[in-house]
C-alpha cells in the first residue's frame, strides 16, 4: 500500500503565500516515491496581498489562502478544517512568507506567535500519533507549537530568525541548504529551502532529502 502524506499550504507565491518551488519540488518528490498526497489550506484571507513584481504590498486588496494555493495543484485541495490526521501517515509543510503570515503570524509576533487553530489541530494530532513531519524553509517557526517545548528544528544559519525561534520554545540548530534537521524525538524533520538556497536545485536537495527522511518514518 502507498503511503499517505497531507501536504498543507499557505496561499500561492514566496512573499504572501506558499513558496511556489518549494511546494512544486515537495509534491514532486512525493509522487516520484509513489506517495498518495492530498493537499490542505486554511479557508482564510490572506494576512495581505504582495505585489511580487515590486515586492510591495497593495494596499484594498484580499485574497483567500485557499483559493490562492489551489492555483498551485491545479484545484486539487481541501479546507485544512476538514482534514483528518488518522486518515494519513505523515505531514508536509513547504514554506514561503505565508507559514509565517497566514498559517501563523511568527512574521509579526515572533516568539509570541500563535497558530491558525485548524491548521495546529490538525498538525497536533500527527505529532500526538507519533506520525513524521517535516517542516520546510521558514514553516520550523512552528515547530515548538505543534510538537512541544525543546522541539529541535532548522532554517539555516540565519542569527535573528534562529533566536526567534528559540523564543518560541524550540531549539534551532544550524544546517547547510542541502542538508535537513532530523528530530528523533519528534520524528520532526525540518531543511532551510529557501532561507538559504542560492538556486531551485540547492532547494531541491534539501526538499528531496527531507521528504525521503520523512517517507522512512512511515
Amino acid at each position: 500500500m502507498s503511503k499517505k502524506v497531507a501536504v498543507v499550504l499557505s496561499g500561492c507565491g514566496v512573499f504572501d503565500g506558499a513558496e511556489i518551488y518549494e511546494s512544486v519540488l515537495t509534491l514532486l518528490r512525493l509522487a516520484e516515491s509513489g506517495a498518495e498526497v492530498s493537499v490542505f489550506a486554511p479557508n482564510i484571507p490572506q494576512m495581505h496581498v504582495v505585489n511580487h513584481l515590486t515586492g510591495e504590498v497593495i494596499e484594498g486588496e484580499t485574497r483567500n489562502v485557499l483559493t490562492e494555493a489551489a492555483r498551485v495543484v491545479r484545484g486539487e485541495i481541501s479546507d485544512v478544517a476538514s482534514a483528518k490526521a488518522d486518515e494519513f501517515d505523515a505531514l508536509v509543510v513547504p514554506g514561503g512568507f505565508g507559514a509565517a503570515k497566514n498559517l501563523s503570524d511568527f512574521a509579526v509576533k515572533g516568539g509570541d506567535l500563535t497558530v491558525n487553530e485548524d491548521f495546529l489541530a490538525f498538525a497536533k494530532a500527527f505529532h500526538s500519533a507519533q506520525k513524521p513531519i517535516g517542516l520546510i524553509c521558514i514553516a520550523p517557526a512552528m515547530a515548538a507549537k505543534i510538537c512541544g517545548e525543546g522541539a529541535q528544528c532548522t532554517i539555516g544559519n540565519d542569527a535573528d530568525t534562529a533566536a526567534a525561534i528559540n523564543a518560541t520554545g524550540a531549539q534551532h540548530c544550524d544546517c547547510l541548504v542541502t542538508e535537513f534537521h532530523f528530530d528523533e524525538t519528534n520524528k520532526l524533520v525540518t531543511t532551510p529551502a529557501y532561507m538559504l538556497a542560492g538556486s531551485i536545485t540547492e532547494a531541491a536537495t534539501g526538499i528531496n532529502k527531507l521528504v525521503d527522511k520523512v517517507l522512512s518514518l512511515v
